[in-house]
């Protein structure tokens, strides 16, 4: 079967390390560029664990070398400076999996959280794809916005129950994450000393995965979605659990209903007591989780933030958008103990 080359520009940070290490074992894809804003240097120099496994140089970014060398590129970079690579990128015929937030929402949304959109264009063909939610869409897509954490693993705790919930009333989410989310470059509120022994919650309500959630959660089910969010950062590198508090509407049996709606799903694990989010580190499983008191629903779902919260499904919807098996260069065993 023909290899397919793709490149990831934005390779230094924790999600672009997780993409090369899928792509060394990928049956299909080749991984033959890789860039940041510097280049010259390697990724066993960005990545010391990538020594003796992995010194492909690290180029600074030439789009018309990226072109000339990927059919598919992975971009890892902080939004708005994502929507500028893309455009250059699509206008050379590369097809773009995108992991920054710059595609993910519609432009009136994106322009009230984050900066005015450059990209209208290409915007309003982005595919935004949760494959368990959203079938095979990003199949022959130019463009695929991958989601944000916090979204994938509130929404797929959500989804199985939006309607049969009374989204009249408050839908709270509690998601807490590990210190990796925050990236690689050092700050006061991931130094040790401030992570260590301690849990704060940061953005409440305003953070802006709380208009991710509306926006897709809305769009789901027909109907108008609002949430009160509130992320917390706890002391571990890596995991996430979104627990999903909602009032239910409808006489339903809150297990067997997230069972019927993951039937069949390879990457979604129905667990019978609440998971763990060591239980899903270094895969992209989503172990999902639902329990009622009266009509009050709670929901969850465990994810690894690096992997099913950004690098592992961008690699699945980069296998669909290729018309490939889901399945293919996917890390199935956690990171135990």
């Amino acid at each position: 079967m023909k290899a397919i080359n793709v490149g990831i520009i934005g390779v230094s940070g924790y999600t672009g390390l997780e993409l090369v290490k899928m792509l060394l074992n990928h049956p299909r894809f080749i991984l033959t560029y890789c860039a940041n804003t510097e280049g010259e240097t390697s990724l066993s120099n960005l990545h010391p664990a990538l020594f003796g496994v992995c010194d492909l140089g690290v180029e600074k970014v030439d789009l018309d070398r990226a072109a000339q060398m990927c059919e598919l590129i992975f971009l890892a970079l902080p939004h708005k400076t994502a929507m500028n690579t893309a455009k250059g990128l699509l206008d050379r015929g590369v097809k773009i999996v995108d992991l920054s937030a710059d595609y993910r929402l519609n432009r009136e949304n994106y322009e009230t959280f984050y900066c005015e959109h450059e990209d209208i264009t290409n915007l309003e063909h982005a595919v935004y794809s949760i494959p368990e939610l959203h079938g095979r869409i990003a199949e022959g897509a130019r463009l695929v916005a991958n989601p944000g954490c916090h979204v994938t693993a509130t929404l797929m705790a959500l989804a199985p129950f939006l309607n049969h919930i009374d989204t009249t009333q408050p839908i709270f989410v509690d998601s807490k994450t590990g210190v990796s989310g925050a990236g690689k470059s050092p700050t006061s509120g991931v130094h040790y000393v401030n992570v260590n022994d301690n849990i704060n919650c940061y953005n409440i309500i305003k953070h802006r995965h709380a208009i991710e959630i509306e926006q897709h959660a809305s769009l789901l089910c027909g109907n108008d979605v609002k949430v009160t969010f509130v992320p917390s950062l706890v002391p571990m590198t890596r995991g996430m659990l979104a627990c999903v508090y909602a009032t239910l509407k409808s006489d339903v049996q809150s297990d067997e209903c997230m069972a019927k709606f993951y039937e069949g799903q390879p990457f979604v694990r129905v667990r019978t007591a609440p998971p763990h989010t060591k239980m899903t580190a270094g895969t992209n499983f989503a172990d999902v989780y639902a329990t009622r008191h009266g009509n009050a629903l709670v929901a969850m779902c465990a994810i690894d933030n690096l992997m099913r919260g950004a690098s592992s499904q961008a690699m699945v919807n980069a296998n669909i958008m290729m018309g490939l098996d889901e399945s293919l260069g996917i890390p199935v065993i956690a990171y135990v103990p």
